[in-house]
Formats: structure tokens, sequence, C-alpha cells
């Protein structure tokens, strides 16, 4: 069968591409488990097999050249890009530090070395523990691998291993007289990072193998589209549904698409990505993108995210995007118009005030050791009500729609919604309210400082993300600008991502209804995201993502520059450093109300945001809070002060898992900071 014309054009254009640059569009990206350092494990094959049959041999005292290594060497994912060779080793300090390099693929663990192997040790749980606990340990246990992409042959422990500089030293001489080729320590966790420093050694930090890599799979997934380019500044509010957009910038938000690819680097807690992953769409992170798929602009392809790679196969142009049933949206309470205190909320009051205020409420109830949520108050969704179905509004509204091209052009609706939300925040407001607001301001929170924040119903339903469409006014603090503020948030329904992201999936205007969370401002000391799992890997259990920064977390979710990211796991005890927050500055709160940029000094930019302590304490936490929402997994917002409490922000599940019936597990999902 002949390929359509338009296909047969497009495959040209692929032949025409410089050598090399057809495989990077097939398939491209170094392992994952490199690019977050993670140590290879049996406890993570998920049930892998290494097809080569192995020797019989059971261990080699030195490794003389690459052959040898081979020959004992674990290849998960073989002939892929996620194929890290490895082997195991152990030094027995009994023996005057010799080294066992171990046939890995007949001894998976350690302990099954030393029970069936030359030792014929078979030790009981708390034996082997002290291996990674104690410094008058008798065996040091760890592992041995080439590096891609740095070209270094590496030795590394589990992250959890308490090893001294004595010990590092120790294996260091051990292993290096017995291997052919130079050796450099990865340190799997900050606390190795710091004994490495003690004991003189050079050392390869996660930080530094994770900038190494070329691609990073934000988000697996499938996507049939037309790719566009989107340069630096490029508009993204008139993407089109069936794009496969490539950018050059990370965007704080963008209207529904079908597939994201970035030439920058992001995190896993970007509002882009969290778009993405409530989507159901894939993302990535692909080094130079807007040069790799330059031959490919308005073309159709097939992408898929892969935690190996990504693939590029050419589609026949088509219209791809299915139409769909409105969606339905949690039925909001219009009948109760009485502001409502923060502490006085549960999960149940989800209904007239969202998911946000609710779940802070819920949190605030639980009295949570180390934790504290500023207090507030709602502005419950009959107040919004009330204001958008009022007649000066409501021919705005349909002054709006009415606009000439107003349905079919993507520019004309941004600049007809641009208008309405300056006219809507325009319009005036009964007295009594203003004046209703101004006294609970001032009596319950004592006239400082809040943040007016969004809280739909209409954030991160079950296939729906809402992360980042609406609007917060931060630090507000003179009277006469609490109303503007409210109005503004109100006002935000009619975003451009907001709305086209709700034309797209079908969602009706009359649905949707808008509460106002009024908070008391925190000028925080560091602030971030927390995701209670590793959101690059879900057989890592007891793990959770930190993102962190200095000063308020405004920038941290919105992806422009890479925040502090770290690991914690709860059963090693490790913090991981994923890499170090790439900023000059930090916000903090102005005295003339709203937000001030300030220079970091160049000491704080050389240091880490969170140090160990810092890290478990918020894991912790995390940890509480997923527990308090029925055992689903949390993207938490969170701040510290000078003292070191943690303050909760938001809270909300992470996943597209629909929500439990219980009350604390029934909460919609992702709702803007």
């Amino acid at each position: 069968m002949t390929a359509p014309a338009p296909l047969r054009l497009f495959l040209r254009s692929l032949r025409r591409l410089a050598p090399g640059a057809l495989g990077l569009l097939c398939l491209t990206g170094l392992p994952a488990q490199a690019q977050l350092a993670t140590k290879p494990s049996a406890f993570r094959a998920a049930g892998e097999v290494d097809p080569t049959p192995p020797v019989a041999e059971a261990y080699r005292a030195r490794i003389g050249g690459q052959v040898d290594f081979d020959r004992l060497a674990r290849r998960y994912h073989r002939g892929t890009p996620l194929e890290l060779p490895h082997l195991l080793f152990l030094i027995d300090r009994q023996q005057g530090d010799r080294p066992y390099f171990i046939n890995t693929r007949r001894f998976s663990l350690h302990e099954h070395f030393l029970a069936r192997g030359p030792l014929h040790l078979r030790l009981d749980h708390a034996a082997l523990a002290a291996n990674y606990r104690t410094p008058d340990r008798r065996f040091l246990l760890g592992t041995l691998a080439w590096q891609r992409s740095t070209q270094q042959w590496t030795y590394e422990f589990w992250e959890g291993d308490q090893l001294d500089a004595h010990l590092l030293q120790a294996a260091q001489r051990s292993l290096q007289a017995a291997f052919f080729a130079p050796l450099v320590f990865k340190a799997n966790a900050q606390a190795h990072e710091r004994v490495a420093t003690t004991a003189g050694l050079p050392f390869l930090s996660q930080a530094q193998l994770i900038r190494e890599q070329a691609f990073l799979p934000l988000n697996e997934g499938v996507a049939k589209g037309r790719v566009r380019l989107v340069p630096a500044g490029g508009i993204v509010a008139d993407a089109d549904p069936q794009d496969i957009l490539v950018l050059d910038e990370v965007p704080i938000s963008l209207p529904p698409v079908a597939g994201i690819i970035t030439s920058r680097p992001s995190t896993a807690i970007s509002h882009v990505n969290l778009l993405a992953h409530g989507w159901g769409i894939p993302n990535a992170w692909v080094r130079d993108a807007l040069t790799a798929f330059a031959p490919l602009d308005r073309q159709w392809i097939e992408l898929r995210v892969t935690r190996e790679g990504y693939r590029v196969q050419p589609i026949a142009p088509q219209a791809l995007v299915k139409a769909q049933q409105g969606r339905a949206l949690p039925r909001p309470d219009l009948s109760h118009p009485a502001l409502a205190p923060l502490a006085a909320l549960r999960a149940p009051d989800r209904s007239r005030c969202g998911s946000k205020a609710a779940n802070l409420g819920q949190i605030r109830a639980a009295r949570l050791p180390s934790v504290q949520v500023p207090d507030g108050f709602c502005i419950p969704f009959a107040r919004y009500a009330e204001f958008m179905n009022g007649a000066a509004a409501q021919a705005l509204i349909r002054a709006a729609a009415a606009t000439p091209h107003f349905d079919e052009d993507p520019a004309v609706r941004h600049a007809a919604l641009d208008t309405l939300r300056r006219e809507l925040v325009a319009l005036p407001l009964p007295q009594a309210w203003s004046a209703e607001w101004l006294a609970q301001w001032q009596a319950q929170l004592g006239g400082a400082g809040v943040f007016v924040r969004s809280s739909s119903n209409s954030e991160d339903l079950p296939g729906f993300s809402g992360a980042g469409l609406y609007t917060t006014v931060p630090n507000v603090r003179q009277a006469e600008a609490l109303s503007e503020a409210v109005k503004t948030v109100w006002a935000s329904v009619f975003n451009s991502e907001a709305f086209e992201a709700r034309r797209a999936a079908a969602i009706p205007l009359d649905a949707v209804a808008m509460a106002v969370l009024v908070q008391t401002a925190v000028d925080s000391r560091r602030s971030g995201v927390m995701i209670t799992r590793d959101p690059f890997d879900a057989a890592h259990r007891g793990a959770s993502y930190i993102a962190a920064k200095r000063g308020i977390g405004i920038k941290v979710v919105e992806g422009r520059r890479i925040a502090e990211q770290v690991m914690a796991d709860a059963r090693s005890g490790a913090v991981q450093l994923l890499s170090r927050a790439d900023e000059q500055s930090e916000l903090a709160l102005d005295e003339a109300g709203g937000v001030r940029e300030r220079a970091l000094d160049e000491a704080s930019q050389h240091q880490t945001v969170l140090d160990d302590a810092s890290a478990r304490r918020l894991a912790r936490v995390g940890d509480a809070i997923r527990k308090l929402f029925g055992g689903h997994d949390q993207d938490i917002e969170w701040a510290t002060t000078e003292g070191e409490q943690v303050i909760v922000l938001q809270a909300r599940p992470y996943g597209r898992q629909a929500p439990r019936s219980s009350a604390s597990a029934g909460l919609a999902r992702r709702a803007a900071p």
C-alpha cells in the first residue's frame, strides 16, 4: 500500500535529517535510574532477568580488564538506554580488607553470596544490618558500575549505609588495588558527600550525574498529534488540543494539549507537569529539543515517552480530538453565604468552600505534630454565584461571548477574556459584603497581610487538572485592596488557560463555582512542594520527593528555574540530592503589599536549601498528612519559618485516582496555589 502524499513527504523530510538525528527522534535518553542516581538493586528490578547465562565462578579477587567485569556483571534492560552494567562487591575487613567481586548474575544479593559462596555465613537480620550501621563492621557491601553519561567507573554503597571516612578510605584502597581502571566514589546521599569530603576523596554526586543526562521522562504516555515548536517568549494560550508542544521555556500553565516536550529542565511538581499528569499526556525534558524536533514542526506524529526514552513515528494527518461529553463537577452548595473560619472547616465543607480550604481545615483540626496551618476564612461559593449571576456581570459575559469569531479563533477569545476580567474586577460590590470581609479580617486575622486564594469546584477532578489555572493575589495589606483581590480571584474563572481547559473538557461555565480563601501571609524562610512518593519510580517504596527554594515558593511550582530536588527515604533515612537550586534571588513579603525579589548572597547560592534533618522532618509531615487523607499519596505545598516550624499551605491527592467516599479521602484533587 502506498503511503498518503503528506505522509510520503514527511518520511522524505526525515531521511534528509543529519546523520544520527533520526536515531535521536526514534529513541533517545539515558537511564531514568542514572538520572536519579539510583543504586542498582535486585529489590528494585521488578522481576527482571538478565538473559545471559552466568559463568560458574562465584567471584574474582581482582578485575583485570573489561572481559573480567563483563563475565560477572548483571545487566538489566539489556540493549536499552536503561542498561547499567554493575556487579556487587564485598570487602572482608577480617581478611585485611580483601575484596570479593561477586558473580552478580549468580548471587543477586550480598547475603546470598555470604550464605552460598565461599564464606558460608548465614547472618541474621541484626548481624547483616550491622554491616551497614556500625563502624566496627566486618564487611563493606557495595556495588561497582560503569556510568555511561560521565564515562567513569564508580563504586557506591546503599544510601542508608552509615560509613565513616575511615571505612570509605579503606574501600577506596582495597577496590582500586584490585581493579584495572580508575574508580570514583559515587555518593548516594548527602551524608556520603560529607564523608567523602572528610576522607579527602573526590566523588561523583547525584546532582552531577543528573546534569549529564539528555532526557528525563516527567510523565510517561502516548500522544498522537501535530508538532508545534514554541520558542522562548512564544504564546501557548492559543494551543490546540491536537498540538504536541515543543517548548523552549516551561510556562506557568497552558491549555489542554496532546503532549509536551521541553528543552529546559523542569521538576516533577511544576504546574505544567502536574497538568500533564492530570490529563494523562506524555511530558519529557529533551536537551536541545527545538533543534531535534525542528524538521517535524507542523507534522503529525505519534510520541511515546517511557522510562527508556522517547519514540517518534510519523502518522497520517487526521483529526484526533474526540468529542467529549460534558464533565460533571462537584455540585456547589449555594445555600450558605456566611463566612467560614478555617478552623471550622472539614472535608464535607468542600461543597461550599472548595477542596483547598476544606483540606486545610481538616489538617488544622488534626493537630499533627510539627504542623501549622496559617489561619484564614472562606468566602463561600454562594457569594461568587450571586456576583456572577447579577445583571451587570451577566451582560459583560454575554458581550464577551458575542465577540465576532470568539468560538473559532483562540486569539480572539484570549483578547475578549482579558477584557472581561478587567471589567468584572471593576464592577462594584455591595457595601455590606466588603464591610463584612474587612471586619472578619480585622477580628480574626488582626488585619495582617493575607494571601487571597482560589478554591474552585473545577480543579483537578479525575481526568481533569486545574494546576495553576486560577489566580492567587499575594500579601494584600490595605483594606481597600481586599475587595479587589476577591474579585480578581473570581474573575480568574475567565483566565484564558482555565477557560480553554474547561472548554476542551466540555465543562459548562454555569457549573463552575469559585470560593475564596483569605489566609494569613507567611514570610517563608524556605518553601516548596512535596510528593509523598517517588514520582519517577513507583517501585521505590517509602520515598518522599521534595522540591525546595529559599523564600516564598511561587517560583517552585512555576518551574521556570530548577528548584533544589531531594529524595528522602524513610527506610534508609538517607536524603539524596537530585539537583541544586538554580536561584540567584528569593521572594519575600513586601511591607507595602505584594512580594519583592531580593538577591541571594554568594554563600547562600552555593549552600543546599534543605539539610538532612529538615528533609526528614518534611517527609514525616508528608507521611502524617497522607495517612490523614486515607492513605492516598499527597501533593503538599509547604514552607518553613526561622524557627523551623513546618507550615502547610495546601494538600491534594497526587495522581489521577478517583476520590473515595470517605470524608477524608473524598476531597477534590490539585488546586492552584
